[in-house]
């Protein structure tokens, strides 16, 4: 090799040297927000922490229910319209696979793991799928409007909450897909909330502006509390549609549909205690919240936007164009994609 050639190659191995590693392909926005429009066919995505709408996902008419595993690195909607059971590739934002489930599927959840899903359909039933092939491997009759759905943070139990004349939540057994308890409230339930320890169970019910809580070891409701409502309020019929524990858990925000309000809680007392109301200037219908707690977004579904208020000073931040009849709305953080090893 000539002395010129050395030199070149010696030149190129100190570069190589300082240069960094050339890392995976990270995801372009690593952290989102989905949000179902269901008078309409699509999901809206948002990035995070910016607020920027990157644009729409269409789904098929009246998306309803969204749900994750806890790795977060996939989205399942519920279509209503179609009867479907959506998989949505979050890195891409495209539908990567389509299952037709029973007559027109509401909120879903999904197991940590990500092998199961249990799809409320309007047939008194809840279908399990498992997630690996979209095939149906359980059926689980509660009577009623199977409607809302939630999985404890281990995995272990699933909370069915139908519409209607049950008046209670069943409790099933993941393993054996059995029910192994009920917890009974005052009226119809709607929207619910599991503390993470798996103690309290919250619960929004027809004829009351405020929440119902229950031991769920004794199967109790042991509160009733209802939102302090001025009197203006007063004079208009609303009703609770939309609920959220922080996720430190201090506190529970409840949505006032027609008042257009969200009434905040302070969890940490027995019973909680209303501490704040927020107007958000349009019904209300469902809320969540940033994985740090300090953002809650609130799907306002009256202006087709979600409104993102900052958990502390009870102040808006921001309101976000969304598209028609926002109702439900989730925070995914996607992981890191593993670089896929290069070809020799």
């Amino acid at each position: 090799m000539s002395r010129r050639a050395i030199a070149f190659l010696a030149v190129s191995i100190s570069i190589a040297a300082l240069a960094p590693a050339r890392a995976a392909e990270p995801a372009a926005f690593r952290q989102k927000l989905y949000v179902t429009n269901s008078a309409g066919d699509d999901v809206t995505v948002i990035a995070l922490p910016s607020h920027e709408v990157l644009g729409r996902i269409q789904v098929g008419l009246h998306p309803h229910g969204i749900a994750s595993p806890a790795s977060q690195d996939v989205l399942y909607v519920t279509g209503e319209g179609r009867g479907e059971l959506l998989t949505i590739d979050p890195y891409t934002d495209r539908v990567i696979r389509r299952v037709k489930t029973g007559p027109e599927p509401n909120q879903l959840a999904v197991t940590p793991d990500g092998s199961f899903a249990y799809v409320p359909v309007n047939d008194g039933h809840w279908e399990v799928y498992a997630l690996a092939d979209g095939k149906l491997v359980d059926r689980i009759f509660t009577g009623g409007r199977p409607h809302n759905t939630l999985v404890s943070r281990d995995g272990r139990h699933v909370y069915l909450a139908p519409m209607g004349d049950p008046h209670k939540v069943t409790i099933i057994d993941a393993a054996s897909r059995r029910a192994i308890g009920e917890i009974p409230f005052s009226s119809v339930v709607r929207p619910i909330a599991l503390a993470r320890d798996e103690k309290r169970f919250y619960a929004e019910v027809d004829g009351l502006i405020g929440i119902e809580v229950a031991d769920v070891p004794s199967r109790k409701m042991i509160h009733r509390v209802p939102s302090e409502l001025t009197a203006d309020q007063k004079k208009v019929a609303s009703r609770s549609h939309g609920l959220g524990l922080r996720p430190d858990e201090k506190e529970i925000w409840a949505c006032d549909v027609e008042h257009g309000v969200v009434h905040i809680f302070d969890n940490t007392t027995e019973p909680p205690k209303q501490i704040a109301t927020v107007a958000l200037g349009g019904p209300v219908y469902w809320l969540t919240f940033s994985p740090d707690g300090k953002i809650g977004y609130v799907s306002v579904r009256g202006k087709n936007e979600v409104a993102a208020v900052d958990t502390e000073t009870k102040k808006i931040l921001t309101r976000i164009p969304v598209g028609e009849v926002p109702k439900r709305l989730m925070v995914l953080t996607l992981p890191e994609k593993k670089a896929v090893p290069a070809a020799n």
